[in-house]
């Protein structure tokens, strides 16, 4: 969910919540007031009646005279809407201004008086009524003498009451929806710099140049702070990658130089050595050697052996920095279209000359059969090589294969390199690709340098292929490249 919807909905929330508590008060206000001035002026219409009671003396068979009092005719208050009834202490019907009667209070209905003014709501022919209840005393007494009903029909006010229901639910939601709306313009309006400045820094990333700045003409807030502070970090890191990049271009072009200084010497020192060596054979065997230790002299041919096989391996050192300072520099192999049977058996039968004391087999090849890879032929025997080289490597015994496998899809075929030797734990696989990385338990056991396997995932990545390895201690290892093919071409008619 993006910043400019959260915003919009949380804005619109805070502002719905507003309005519905408004609404609520301004109808529960207009009800209250509406209500109020209804029950005000019928209680006004109960006093003025009230207040027209009268009393006369009267005379009784067996209780002689007594105080009999005179209600005002109730015809006389012709209030518009309003009706009126007067009640008994028994609950008889002196007086009405209506045709009906209305309904009286259950107390009163019981025989019992009402002691405090009331008022109820009554369904009277599909009309809802207000009842106001009022206890009439005697004038200057506290005698009960009957019940005063004043009512009127509240459906115009409940009518009101609905039409303003209506209309503030109608407002409330289009206040709702018209502020989303304006929200949503005025976030995407707000945080349109952001947007700039995120497709600016995606130019930058793809172009990959760090000399190019976000422009921003806007004010000195929030965003143009947070612009300011991206140009200056990219300013920074420009410098930083500058540098960088020198130190390594210094390094490659270093290691470039030394690469190439390193050969004319060591091959040197290797011809000598050889030189040293054969003339050595020849003295011995012509006894020119005589009178010399025997002792001593081998120690000697032991040391110009020693100095031979370190050259050699320096040498090997050598030429693989080279090809990596190559493969940094930005180095294109010289792709063409081979045949890879041909290549990868020419591979199987020179790899029986290596040094090694495991058995060389040569599985199943035939999946190479008819199938043409695009690529640089003497780069994929050396990636043959570096495996077959560093099976043997660590395998002192049992065997080294190579075979073909073919894929499901056929659009690619894998090249197996399995031996039986002392394998590795699984959390080495993904480093063993790491320039001079070497597990630590074979370091010193086992010669090289460390090199071989990051120039075979460079000429893997060169031809579009990948690696996979399935290893285990003491379980030997497998490695699988697979390598694209490429379709035979149309026959000629």
């Amino acid at each position: 969910m993006s910043i400019r919807l959260r915003l919009t909905l949380w804005y619109s929330a805070v502002l719905g919540v507003t309005v519905i508590a408004f609404c609520i008060a301004v109808y529960v206000l207009v009800s209250f007031i509406l209500s109020t001035g209804e029950k005000r002026d019928m209680e006004s219409l109960a006093d003025q009646i009230e207040q027209e009671i009268g009393v006369r003396v009267g005379w009784s068979f067996f209780y002689g005279p007594r105080v009999v009092p005179q209600f005002p005719a109730l015809d006389e208050f012709r209030y518009s809407g309003y009706f009126l009834q007067m009640v008994d202490a028994d609950g008889r019907v002196w007086q009405k201004n209506i045709n009906g009667q209305l309904p009286l209070p259950a107390n009163v209905e019981d025989g019992e008086p009402v002691t405090k003014p009331m008022y109820m709501e009554r369904k009277i022919g599909g009309n809802t009524v207000l009842i106001y209840n009022r206890p009439m005393l005697l004038p200057n007494t506290d005698n009960y003498v009957g019940l005063l009903q004043v009512a009127t029909t509240i459906d115009d006010l409940e009518q009101t009451l609905s039409y303003l229901r209506t209309v503030l639910t109608v407002t409330a939601l289009a206040a709702i929806a018209l502020a989303s709306t304006l929200g949503w313009f005025l976030a995407r309006k707000a945080l349109k710099p952001i947007e700039l400045v995120i497709g600016a820094a995606d130019r930058i990333g793809e172009a990959e140049d760090l000399s190019h700045r976000i422009e921003y003409g806007g004010p000195q807030d929030e965003i143009g702070r947070l612009t300011s502070t991206i140009n200056g970090m990219l300013s920074r890191i420009q410098t930083a990658y500058g540098e960088l990049e020198d130190a390594v271009r210094a390094q490659r072009r270093f290691v470039s130089d030394a690469s190439h200084e390193l050969r004319t010497p060591l091959t040197t020192i290797r011809g000598n050595v050889e030189l040293l060596e054969k003339m050595w054979r020849r003295w011995r065997e012509a006894g020119a050697l005589r009178g010399v230790d025997g002792e001593q002299a081998d120690i000697a041919m032991e040391s110009v052996r020693d100095i031979a096989g370190e050259a050699e391996r320096m040498s090997r050192l050598v030429n693989d920095m080279l090809m990596l300072a190559r493969a940094d520099a930005g180095h294109k192999m010289r792709m063409e279209r081979l045949e890879l049977g041909p290549l990868v058996a020419e591979v199987a039968r020179k790899a029986t000359h290596l040094p090694r004391a495991a058995d060389w087999v040569v599985g199943d090849l035939s999946a190479l059969r008819g199938v043409s890879v695009v690529g640089d032929a003497d780069a994929l025997r050396q990636l043959l090589f570096i495996f077959i080289e560093n099976a043997f490597k660590y395998t002192p015994s049992g065997e080294v294969e190579l075979s073909a496998v073919p894929s499901e899809e056929g659009d690619r075929v894998g090249l197996r390199i399995r031996d039986t030797g002392i394998g590795m734990e699984k959390e080495h696989v993904p480093r063993i690709f790491e320039r001079f990385y070497r597990i630590d338990p074979s370091r010193g056991e086992t010669s090289g340098t460390g090199l071989g396997l990051s120039i075979a995932r460079w000429i893997i990545d060169q031809h579009d292929g990948s690696i996979e390895v399935l290893t285990r201690p003491g379980g030997g290892t497998s490695f699988l490249v697979w390598l694209r093919t490429e379709p035979a071409p149309p026959e000629l008619p």
